[in-house]
Parts: structure tokens; C-alpha cells; sequence
């Protein structure tokens, strides 16, 4: 990417906004200190492709949390940030002010960065491309045996007719179906695994985030009904939790559901149990197989409407 970053300024409630976004991944108050909570200057900066950053302790991370309260202000004369080039070797150490992404960023969080804006494949649905493996991504993906899974549960393309908007996500918890609305009367849909007996839910929603290859922070009380837990966490940043990877239950997307102000708790993510996909055997979540989560990942934005029904 060649061309500049484009400054953006908060308006008064930056600080609550990425505050937020922080407990919409499980996790606690954002530590860096500085104006407005984002540290050093108290801006986002986005390049051209849309993409969002937040400077903390110098560097530029990616930031994919809410942007309804962002407003953009004229530049400012001095020189901006050099632009993220994202497609770079993640695996490369970063070089200042050049290829890694932004400057300081580490080679984990320039490929989260890239994975966050992946495109999606519009091409005709092929299930042994679509169910591949993935060796492009910040961590490789098995294939999947589709051949083994109910064909109800896979990828499809189908025609739509209902009353929902293109954009909506339309979650059918009995049908163990998710449905992504699209435009000219088609949809996309997936198979979905859901909450057991005592933890489903339904109701309206709004993706509130997106992360690619999120960290996981188990709630206490998850802990409390299975022990194990506590010998599968390590001490991260913002607290205990399964750092973003091969063995992090969140798989290889998550996209954060609130409902107006308040997380529910839930998340549409990858799984590490493909199988168990048209099973309610989840804790409350919507789990997807993560070639599936990667391309509903692709497709939504932060702000679309998710349906759970009843």
C-alpha cells in the first residue's frame, strides 16, 4: 500500500468504544495509558483499504472494534505514518516504517492484520477448494473431510426470499443452520454447531467486533464447571486465557454479538471439533468449521444484524 494514512479523530466516547471492544473479547480495561484510553495521541489512522489502526507504545495494531463513533478531522501538516503493506512475509521480522505492516509491528499482528482482511471467494462453490486446506492464512488449517459431514451442514449458496436485509445473519439454533443474507434474493449458508440444553439463546444482535485467530479468556464460571480449564490457560496480557492458535476453541475467526450496549457473551467462531458441527454441544456459542468461519469472517462487517431464533 502506497498511499498515506489517513488520520481519524474520536469524538468524546473513543475511550468507552475501545473499552468495549476489549470486554467483547473477554478481557479487561485496555492497559496502555495515553488520551482517550488509545495511548500515545488518542487516534485511529486507517489506510486505504478501509483498514483500521491504534497506536499503543509506539506501535500500529490492527483495530477492528466498533467504528460508528468515529469521525475523520482535516489532516494534520505534519508527515503522517508510512502505510501498512500487508501483503509482506508475516514470518519476516518487521523493518522500520516498511513491509511488516506498521511500524513495530510484530509478525503476528502484521498476519493478523492480513487475515483480517482476506477477500472473500466469490467464485462457484467447489467443496474440495472450499473444505482445503489452508496454508495462506496466520496459521495452517487442515483439510476437512466434508465426504463425512451431512451435506445439510456444508457450504451452499442458496435462493432467499425472506424479510431480512442483505448483510443479516440469520442463526436457525434447531435447524443447526446459519444463514448469511445477500443481495438479489440469494444466501449463504453454512452448518453451525449451538448451545446444549441450558445454555441456547435467541433474540437480536450486532456483530460488534471481528478477530482473526483471537486469544480466548474463559469465563469463571466456565472454569467453575470444568476444572480442567484452569491446566489449559496461561497468563497472557489481559488476563488467563488460550492465546490465538492451533488450540484455542475460538478457532481461526470470532465475530463478538451484542445486544445495544451490552456483550451477551456470545460468539460466531471456528472450532477445533469440526464433527461436532449440527450438534447443540457448544456452551452457548455458535461454532463454525474454520474454513466456513473464515469466509462468513470475509463477508460481514462490524454493525450487521444477527438473528438467533426462537
Amino acid at each position: 500500500m502506497s498511499a498515506p494514512i489517513r488520520r481519524l479523530c474520536l469524538a468524546g466516547l473513543a475511550a468507552l468504544a475501545l473499552t468495549a471492544t476489549a470486554h467483547a473479547q473477554g478481557r479487561g480495561p485496555v492497559a496502555e495509558s495515553g488520551i482517550d484510553g488509545f495511548g500515545d495521541d488518542g487516534q485511529l489512522y486507517q489506510d486505504q483499504n478501509g483498514a483500521l489502526y491504534v497506536r499503543r507504545g509506539g506501535r500500529y495494531l490492527p483495530y477492528t472494534g466498533r467504528t460508528d463513533i468515529v469521525r475523520p478531522v482535516p489532516a494534520a501538516p505534519a508527515a503522517p505514518p508510512p502505510a501498512a503493506d500487508l501483503e509482506a512475509d508475516p514470518t519476516q521480522p518487521a523493518r522500520p516504517g516498511s513491509a511488516a505492516g506498521a511500524p513495530g509491528l510484530s509478525p503476528l499482528e502484521a498476519a493478523k492484520a492480513k487475515a483480517v482482511l482476506r477477500a472473500p471467494d466469490n467464485e462457484p462453490i467447489d467443496y474440495a477448494k472450499a473444505y482445503g486446506p489452508v496454508t495462506d492464512d496466520v496459521f495452517p488449517i487442515q483439510a476437512f473431510n466434508y465426504k463425512k459431514m451431512n451435506p445439510a451442514f456444508l457450504r451452499q449458496e442458496i435462493a432467499y426470499n425472506g424479510p431480512y436485509e442483505p448483510g443479516t445473519i440469520i442463526v436457525d439454533p434447531r435447524a443447526h443452520q446459519l444463514t448469511l443474507v445477500q443481495e438479489n434474493g440469494r444466501a449463504r449458508r453454512y452448518g453451525v454447531g449451538v448451545g446444549k440444553q441450558g445454555f441456547a439463546w435467541s433474540g437480536n444482535a450486532m456483530v460488534n467486533s471481528k478477530q482473526a485467530w483471537p486469544d480466548w479468556y474463559p469465563p469463571k464460571e466456565m472454569i467453575a464447571r470444568s476444572p480442567k480449564l484452569a491446566s489449559e490457560v496461561d497468563k497472557l496480557q489481559s488476563g488467563l486465557g488460550v492465546a490465538g492458535g492451533l488450540r484455542n476453541p475460538l478457532g481461526a475467526r470470532a465475530m463478538y454479538l451484542w445486544q445495544g450496549n451490552k456483550d451477551t457473551l456470545f460468539r460466531i467462531h471456528g472450532t477445533l471439533e469440526p464433527f461436532s458441527i449440527g450438534k447443540s454441544v457448544s456452551s452457548g456459542c455458535i461454532r463454525m468449521i474454520n474454513q466456513d468461519a473464515i469466509d462468513l469472517f470475509s463477508r460481514v462487517t462490524v454493525g450487521s444484524k444477527v438473528v438467533v431464533l426462537n
